[in-house]
């Protein structure tokens, strides 16, 4: 019994030993790969691959390349699968991202599992500023045109914003005038607007992406014309029926001026629908002649200027058809500027409206310090051939007597109503420049003046002077002792307005100023007059 119960232990012990032996015999590696260097690295691919040394005693399934950005890649990241068996293989990798550090690793797959080869790493090429050209431009209007771009590589990196931009200036930047039309390749069209008229543009697409912004090659075009830009003259020569006026087109607006002249009505803003001259074509200025007029009525006048755009009208002005004659039989004409109409020349009358005679000194010179009330009128200097041109000289106490010394209808101004009148060329840009307070030259004549180097000054460039047609002349004035002096030099007008017991207001215009001056003297002086439409 003893001897058959050792028998089934060592049964027992064989077979589990042949066993072992078996499955000892039957037990396979995994397969062993080199990895072969990175070549061929661009912004998105790369080609790597690998040599299988031993296939771990069973075929090999699959094999190929795997890799990411961590640096132990598996097969569970991207890869590439490049046939089955031994032997080396070739692996094109792709869907890179420029400028990132990748690592690789090859593998090969048997029935036993997966081994991968050494992990070598690489960084990819940076991504490069696109490549794209510039639409031509179309549909161009005065304010708006159309333009756009095709982009043909974004660089490797994705396209963030695109459009195109536009100056004056050559060589637009995206810091100009620009539009925003999404991202990606392509074409894309882009809508300019908020331009200027009969203005030249430069504009460029534009692409950018993560290397920087590219520029498309540049276009210029010209948006198309406006209408002309003119003004209107200052009307002269009122008669009872006929008045000259005419205007200065400064622009054409990009097309040629085809008709220009001026129109007139009883109503305000005329067109050329309404009396209109027809004076030539082109730019420059123009005179015109108003006839038809009737006596004693106010007109609006407009220059006007036609182009292939339309017609444009410069600003209006308004006059009241005659003349006025004081009782000396004097003729003045006058002029409108803004809600008031001065007469254009100095009062020349000896006479008060009720045929009074205003009183002189004999001699001119005579020293009148002592009266207390002095109403004298004189010729500059004594001498009558000053009046024509210079008008005559009046102390405050004539000028304000109250058998008023103005043509009916008229008066001697106040101090008010010179402001009214400064003010209104201050703030229509009769200024010197076209604004501010520098408006002497716009009231003063176009002679006559001491000449003056300084730009805006009144004798300045005289012949750019009295763009308000108010004329102011350089008349002088006559002391309290006698003297007579400022002729040629300097221009003062009195107001109806006391400042003391002794001085009165009044207005000073001065060939080296550019601005009128607003002052107060003795009212025994001899100042100039200028009336003022009721």
């Amino acid at each position: 019994m003893t001897i058959k119960r050792n028998l089934g232990y060592y049964q027992l012990f064989l077979i589990y030993f042949l066993g072992i032996i078996i499955i000892s015999c039957t037990k396979k590696d995994l397969p062993e790969i080199i990895t072969s260097e990175v070549t061929s690295i661009t912004q998105t691919t790369a080609n790597c691959g690998g040599t299988i040394t031993s296939d771990g005693g069973t075929t090999v399934l699959s094999r190929g390349v795997c890799w990411s950005t961590n640096n132990t890649p598996f097969i569970d990241d991207k890869k590439t699968t490049n046939g089955a068996g031994a032997g080396s293989f070739e692996s094109a990798i792709t869907e890179l991202t420029p400028n990132t550090t990748y690592f690789v690793r090859a593998y090969a797959t048997n029935a036993s599992g997966t081994g991968y080869g050494m992990a070598m790493s690489f960084t990819t090429e940076p991504a490069t500023i696109p490549v794209l050209t510039t639409a031509n431009v179309t549909t161009i209007t005065q304010n708006t045109a159309t333009c756009g771009g095709t982009i043909t590589s974004d660089g490797a990196a994705s396209i963030t914003a695109r459009g195109v931009c536009w100056s004056t200036t050559q060589n637009p930047t995206t810091a100009d005038s620009k539009t925003s039309d999404g991202s990606g390749t392509g074409i894309f069209t882009s809508a300019l607007t908020e331009l200027i008229g009969n203005t030249t543009y430069y504009v460029r697409a534009y692409a950018t992406n993560s290397a920087g912004t590219q520029y498309g090659n540049q276009i210029s075009f010209k948006t198309n014309p406006l209408i002309p830009t003119l003004t209107t003259a200052t009307t002269s020569s009122i008669s009872q029926t006929t008045a000259t006026s005419g205007g200065n087109i400064s622009s054409d607006g990009g097309s040629t001026v085809t008709a220009r002249g001026v129109c007139w009505s009883t109503s305000e803003n005329p067109t050329t629908s309404d009396s209109k001259t027809s004076d030539g074509s082109g730019i420059g200025s123009f005179t015109s002649t108003l006839l038809g007029l009737t006596t004693g009525t106010t007109y609006y006048v407009r220059a006007y200027a036609t182009n292939s755009v339309g017609t444009a009208y410069g600003t209006q002005v308004s006059i009241v058809s005659g003349q006025i004659t004081d009782i000396d039989g004097n003729i003045y004409t006058f002029v409108t500027i803004g809600t008031q109409t001065w007469m254009k020349e100095n009062l020349k009358t000896t006479k008060y409206t009720n045929g009074d005679l205003i009183g002189t000194t004999t001699p001119a010179t005579l020293d009148i310090s002592s009266e207390s009330t002095p109403k004298y009128q004189w010729a500059y200097d004594g001498n009558e051939s000053n009046v024509a041109t210079n008008g005559r000289l009046y102390t405050w106490y004539a000028v304000t007597d109250s058998r008023g010394v103005c043509p009916i209808g008229w008066h001697l101004p106040s101090d008010a109503e010179w402001t009214t009148l400064t003010d209104y060329l201050t703030n229509n840009g009769y200024g010197y420049g076209g604004s501010g307070s520098g408006i002497a030259k716009s009231m003063a004549a176009t002679s006559g003046w001491i000449t003056y180097t300084t730009a805006g000054t009144v004798g300045n460039d005289q012949a750019s002077n009295n763009s308000s047609g108010f004329t102011a002349l350089p008349s002088g004035n006559r002391g309290i002792l006698g003297t007579f002096y400022l002729i040629g030099d300097s221009g003062l007008w009195w107001s109806s307005a006391e400042y003391t017991d002794v001085a009165a207001c009044n207005r000073f215009v001065t060939y080296y100023f550019s601005t009128v001056v607003r002052g107060f003297d003795l009212r025994y002086y001899g100042f100039s007059v200028r009336c003022l439409k009721n």
